[in-house]
């Protein structure tokens, strides 16, 4: 069974930048300044306020931190 969220519903879905940024001791302005995304964006990213997130967004932090989507995201279980 699929469990549907509605506007304004919480998603359960975990954003791991930080770890991944501080395994491969990198800030977050020189994640932004190599993979082109401003400061703020990657912050919102982090910080688990993000709304949405544009596949070339994803694509860029991956290549920049020679990671996988999987690395970054993960779905909590509630």
């Amino acid at each position: 069974m699929t469990k549907e969220i509605g506007a304004g519903a919480e998603h359960a879905v975990e954003v791991h930048l930080d770890k991944v940024l501080a395994d491969r001791g990198m800030t977050l302005q020189e994640l932004a300044d190599r993979a082109g995304i401003t400061v703020v964006n990657l912050s919102v990213l982090k910080n688990g306020r993000a709304r949405a997130v544009r596949f070339s967004t994803l694509t860029a932090i991956c290549r920049e931190l020679g990671c996988q989507p999987g690395d970054l995201l993960s779905v909590r279980d509630d």
